[in-house]
Order: structure tokens, then C-alpha cells, then sequence
């Protein structure tokens, strides 16, 4: 369990900030930048579930890949070490379960003729800007597992992507299952 009396601690007025093993990183490196890209990824998942009154289905598979978007800003924060006791780590089945949810979605939807622009209903948008931002956590964490000595659980990369298939897939849905669509016209305004 996760407590939290005091918000403030004055530890990163230096620049720096504290992973969840203890160890002192600065506040621009790069597996801080990816586990708060994982953080604003998230986020951006909040606004589009303000309008998903309609979709209690799609709001409810949001709100378990939230709590999946904290497991893995845990499971970035603490890199595996040889020897270390295990923490929280991202896990196959949640993979599993994402796919799962995109086949169920995608099952529903007409086939793509075109790409799609980022439009239509208010959710189908922000979830557009959601995948925007999962995309480049998903480099950043890649990125970083290429670095010697800062490892990445494979289940997470694999996780985030599929998570932008599934915000790519859950914006046709919300876009009355692909009916209401913005689809780019290749050289349409030359």
C-alpha cells in the first residue's frame, strides 16, 4: 500500500530525483522521461474517459489500463538488478488482455480503406492525441533498453504496443464504429 502524508520533499530542488530503488538519477534521464511519458500517457487517457458516459464498455477497459499504466511506471522505476529483491512488474497476461480487448473492439468496425485523421467525436480525439503520446513512451522505453545496464521489462514495451493499436482501434469505435471516421485523402489540397 502506497502512503502519502507529505507531497513536497525538497529532495529534487537539485535537479535531481529519486527511482523506486533509492538510487539518485537526474530529472532529464532517460528512464524518467520514459516512465513520465508512460505518467502523461495516462493522463491523456483521464480526459478522454470525461466523455465516455455513453460507452461504460470502453470506459471500463480504459480505467483497467490506467491501473496497468501505473504498474508499468513501477516497473520502469525500479530497474531489474541481479540480486535485488523482484518488484512489480509488467506481466504477459496483461499483454494478453489488451489484445483481447482490441479483437473484441475490432471485431465491430468495417474494414480501413484509408488512413484515418485524428477527428470525429470529442473521446476519438483525445484518444488520438493518447496514442500520439504512447507511441513516443514506447521509443523512449525502447530506446532506453538498448542502453547497457538499463534494462526493460520486455512485457512492458510489448504492452505499450499494443496499447496505441488498442487507442487506434477504441477511436474507430467511439467514431460510431468507424462510420463517423475522418479518412485522409492522399493530395487533396494540392
Amino acid at each position: 500500500m502506497v502512503v502519502l502524508n507529505r507531497i513536497y520533499t525538497r529532495t529534487g530542488d537539485d535537479g535531481t530525483t529519486a527511482l523506486g530503488s533509492g538510487e539518485r538519477r537526474p530529472k532529464y534521464d532517460l528512464r524518467v522521461a520514459a516512465y513520465g511519458t508512460v505518467d502523461e500517457t495516462n493522463a491523456a487517457i483521464g480526459a478522454v474517459r470525461l466523455h465516455l458516459a455513453d460507452s461504460p464498455d470502453v470506459d471500463a477497459m480504459l480505467g483497467r489500463i490506467q491501473n496497468d499504466l501505473f504498474d508499468l511506471g513501477a516497473d520502469l522505476a525500479v530497474p531489474e538488478r541481479e540480486g535485488k529483491a523482484e518488484r512489480l512488474r509488467m506481466l504477459a497476461s496483461q499483454v494478453e488482455r489488451l489484445e483481447r480487448d482490441i479483437d473484441s473492439l475490432n471485431d465491430q468496425l468495417a474494414p480501413l480503406t484509408s488512413f484515418v485523421l485524428p477527428g470525429g467525436t470529442p473521446a476519438s480525439t483525445y484518444l488520438h492525441l493518447a496514442r500520439t503520446i504512447c507511441r513516443r513512451a514506447e521509443r523512449m522505453m525502447v530506446e532506453l533498453a538498448a542502453r547497457p545496464d538499463e534494462p526493460v521489462n520486455a512485457a512492458g514495451i510489448q504492452y505499450m504496443n499494443r496499447l496505441s493499436d488498442f487507442l487506434f482501434v477504441a477511436s474507430r469505435f467511439l467514431n460510431n464504429k468507424g462510420a463517423g471516421d475522418v479518412l485522409w485523402v492522399p493530395g487533396q489540397n494540392r
